[in-house]
């Protein structure tokens, strides 16, 4: 019999010194992901686009996290966070740890990126290094394709400042009239319609010393400042600086008080497009001290909201680079597969007038044989979950098609095959969360199209966002009625699907698909369900369930047996969570933490966390699968779905976790696990003080790269699609 566990003395776990700021989290990610930029591993064209990646993240920041800050603190709130942080201390602090941020993101692409592109023929000018034909080509260019579209706005007494649109870069001009010598001001927006970089002519490509030259070009702001005279005839241009703005752009939303929530978001939408109240003025450094205080005043911002650089702004416009047409610059091409199980299978009849099906196993008969797992992107999107949506649509046995969307692409394969199983005369009902951030209008769009061809379209319940990846089918068999499920991590959307990492389960179980009939029931009418037979669902059984996991695991390990947790997420903010884990340490349960981005648990802390480690992988896909092993006394445990342990998943979001009953999925899970706490390339270890320190292969030691492991694994079981 082991020996039972020695209790330690008690320690009040929600001591402030326990916890690691969201906020202050949330910079430490993105500067791992400026990291990228500057990694020389990394390829070059990929070095441009993680500093594209990084400024898009900190416009969203601003746009959400620090608009929420400045919003309390104007409203006098003063609710200390579970480290101990008043909102204006947050605030402070944000910027403290921003700004050298901010200088090391410019001067990565100024200093470093910006001469190694010159080296392999790119060429990112300043107007003023152009010579004599680039300058006439530019000027003619100017007057034929951006002069047309510029709308130089004046200030003055009877023009008052106009209105700074969310993210727009913008010109401040100075004009003075040459025969009164007045001075006035004017606001000349750079178009978004337009291309940021202006790329010249094959023709005007200057060789190097025979070195090939595959761009060259200007940004677009810069040939608009040169052409100024041309908006502001018989004036004469004193000066002209860049400024960016970034506004606070979260829907404010009474649920309770909307009659129609799909025309109570259009309208908040409207307001966003205008944008809310300024957060976030970016400048050069260059601006004068003037001319930085009337933009100050008139945005109703302080020296506080000012983050200025040295070159250009708005650096997430450097996406644009990865369209050049140069491999070798960028990551090898991404091979997805199909899993050898779904190889083969015949495709569904589409065409009525056809009466024999191609040979082969359908869709359904392959899951019917044993559950499947498929990993995204190493395997394809298309060629599974697409695919089973497709067949459903088009099988002539199923008779219902259920579905949850929070996020799809413009051009939504998925949504054309719900509206073609709509047409077919199927059920199919479908859960559009309008509410998910960034995707509103676009959610809108395809609810609509939706409910055109009779898809019956449910758009979230009040106060919850469903946040859920689950699909269900619903299939006549002989003389049965059998139920399909596809219980998921990612979103629907084969766009996301290439560059981010999810797992989906497909199973035909009837626990599942009763479970998940419940969850409709619950989404679409008034039920209430208070149990379900195997998932976890939030906000109803999730939060509990996960306690009792880590609460099982504490018990064992005070007994004497070997306790041990290891689990994926995006986020762990959960205070409630964080001290459950700290007790399990406490109790000598082994945990590793697989965190991509925000964690508020300190690991290593003497007595409190010493048997947790946490560490966060950041490469050229985005983790984020969530993924929960708990070793049960060696009767293994492991759960796959679309929460992380923050308080909105489990509290205010409509979520779902499955257990994995299969025991070869379950080891291939582990193996999954296995394999990224062994990564040694793109790995970051989280210190007790809030920072990372990334892992570097030893002298003697291979580089370990989980994510191409993963991708030569899925390579080596099935063929390449």
């Amino acid at each position: 019999m082991p020996k039972s566990k020695k209790i330690t003395p008690t320690i009040d776990l929600s001591d402030t010194q326990y916890y690691i700021n969201r906020e202050l989290s949330w910079l430490e990610f993105n500067t791992r992901v400026l990291h990228e930029a500057c990694d020389e591993r990394t390829p070059l064209l990929e070095r441009l686009k993680f500093l594209a990646i990084f400024s898009s993240n900190l416009d969203e920041f601003f746009m959400v996290r620090v608009a929420a800050l400045k919003q309390q603190v104007e409203a006098k709130v003063n609710l200390l966070t579970p480290d101990g942080r008043t909102p204006q201390k947050q605030l402070d602090d944000i910027r403290l740890l921003l700004n050298p941020l901010v200088t090391r993101h410019n001067e990565q692409f100024k200093k470093v990126l910006q001469p190694l592109l010159v080296n392999h023929g790119i060429y990112i000018l300043d107007y003023i290094e152009l010579n004599v034909q680039q300058r006439n080509y530019l000027d003619e260019y100017f007057k034929e394709q951006i002069f047309p579209v510029l709308t130089p706005l004046a200030v003055d007494p009877s023009h008052p400042f106009p209105y700074i649109s969310n993210l727009s870069l913008n010109l401040a001009v100075v004009v003075k009239n040459p025969e009164k010598g007045e001075e006035f001001f004017a606001r000349v927006k750079v178009p978004k319609v337009l291309p940021r970089f202006i790329p010249l002519p094959s023709e005007l490509r200057n060789e190097d010393n025979g070195k090939v030259v595959h761009w060259v070009g200007v940004p677009l702001e810069q040939a608009i400042a040169h052409n100024l005279e041309y908006l502001f005839p018989g004036m004469k241009i004193i000066e002209c600086h860049p400024f960016r703005i970034t506004r606070d752009a979260d829907l404010e939303l009474e649920e309770d008080e909307a009659d129609d929530l799909l025309l109570a978001i259009e309208q908040e939408l409207r307001k966003r497009r205008m944008g809310g109240t300024p957060v976030r003025l970016e400048i050069q450094s260059q601006t004068p001290e003037a001319l930085r205080s009337r933009l100050l005043q008139d945005l109703e911002l302080t020296e506080n909201d000012i983050y200025q650089v040295d070159d250009l702004l708005g650096l997430r416009d450097l996406m644009y680079f990865m369209s050049l047409q140069l491999p070798e610059l960028k990551d090898p091409p991404r091979q997805s597969v199909v899993p050898s199980r779904l190889q083969r299978l015949r495709e569904p009849n589409i065409d009525p007038n056809l009466l024999e099906m191609e040979e082969g196993k359908d869709f359904f008969s392959v899951i019917r044989e044993k559950d499947l797992l498929v990993h995204h992107p190493y395997q394809s999107f298309t060629g599974t979950v697409e695919k089973f949506i497709t067949h459903a649509a088009w099988d002539a046995n199923v008779l219902a098609i259920k579905m949850t969307l929070y996020r799809t692409s413009g051009d939504s394969p998925i949504v054309n095959a719900l509206i073609a199983a709509a047409e077919n005369g199927k059920q199919v009902s479908v859960l559009v969360e309008l509410k998910a951030r960034f995707d509103e209008e676009n959610n809108i769009y395809w609810a609509r199209r939706l409910e055109k061809v009779g898809v019956h379209v449910v758009y979230g319940l009040v106060g919850l966002k469903t946040h859920s990846k689950i699909v269900l089918v619903v299939r006549r068999e002989k003389d049965r009625i059998r139920r399909y499920v596809h219980i998921g991590t990612g979103n629907y959307n084969p766009k996301t699907a290439r560059l981010y990492t999810d797992l989906g389960l497909l199973s035909c179980r009837e626990e599942l698909g009763a479970d998940l009939t419940d969850v409709f029931n619950f989404l679409t009418g008034y039920s209430r369900q208070k149990t379900y037979r195997e998932i976890l669902v939030a906000p109803v059984n999730m939060r509990d369930r996960f306690l009792g996991l880590i609460n099982r695991e504490i018990e064992n390990a005070q007994n004497g047996f070997s306790g041990r947790i290891v689990a994926k997420m995006n986020s762990l903010v959960d205070p409630q969570i964080i001290t459950t884990l700290y007790n399990a340490s406490r109790a000598g349960v082994k945990i590793d933490l697989i965190i991509r981005g925000i964690c508020c648990l300190r690991p290593g802390l003497k007595d409190i966390s010493e048997n947790i480690r946490i560490m966060s992988i950041i490469g050229r896909f985005l983790e984020h699968s969530r993924l929960f092993y708990f070793y049960n006394n060696s009767q293994e445990e492991i759960y796959i779905g679309s929460a992380d342990w923050m308080r909105r998943n489990l509290d205010r979001r409509v979520e779902v976790i499955t257990p994995i009953k299969d025991p070869d999925i379950a080891k291939d899970l582990q193996a999954i696990l296995g394999i990224m706490l062994a990564d040694n390339r793109h790995a970051w270890d989280l210190q007790s003080d809030g920072s990372y320190i990334q892992r570097r292969p030893g002298n003697d030691c291979p580089e370990a790269n989980s994510q191409k492991t993963l991708m030569s694994m899925a390579l080596s079981s099935a063929s390449i699609t």
